[in-house]
């Protein structure tokens, strides 16, 4: 299974900080693949490079340019998880994806009380999101992609 990138941030001592779409962030260290793969060696050597780091069209990886990437399995693999309050929450676009499911399904739910909101999604805003448990519990596990 792919774990979809949301977001990347570089932080300080080359680690980045990536968020997935199915509510997980870890912390990447990238001063292993110095080392072990010459091309990385320009990020120790281009700070300004390393912090250009953007999630890849897709969310399937990151990339700084046409030489340098990661994939998101590499990242969700060995990166170390890091705990947020936010940790299993969803936004109803990204749980549809991961479930195939369209937003209406979910909506329907929160009407008929399958969901229910303020324990298993909530609005903030026009934004709605959802707990990964809740989409276990209604859905079973993500389709593969």
């Amino acid at each position: 299974m792919f774990h979809k990138i949301k977001a990347v941030r570089a932080m300080p001592d080359y680690q980045l900080c990536v968020q997935f779409s199915e509510g997980v962030t870890k912390i990447y260290d990238v001063k292993p693949l110095f080392a072990k793969w010459p091309v990385f060696k320009a990020l120790e050597e281009d700070t300004e490079l390393f912090y250009s780091v953007v999630v890849d069209k897709g969310g399937y990886g990151i990339v700084w340019n046409d030489n340098l990437d990661l994939s998101c399995n590499e990242l969700f693999e060995n990166g170390k998880r890091n705990r947020t309050p936010f940790d299993g929450l969803m936004a109803f676009s990204d749980a549809t994806q991961l479930w195939g499911l369209n937003e209406s399904t979910l909506r329907k739910a929160i009407v008929y009380g399958k969901l229910i909101d303020g324990i298993d999604v909530c609005k903030y805003g026009k934004q709605w999101v959802i707990s990964m448990n809740a989409m276990k519990r209604e859905y079973g596990q993500p389709k593969e992609q």
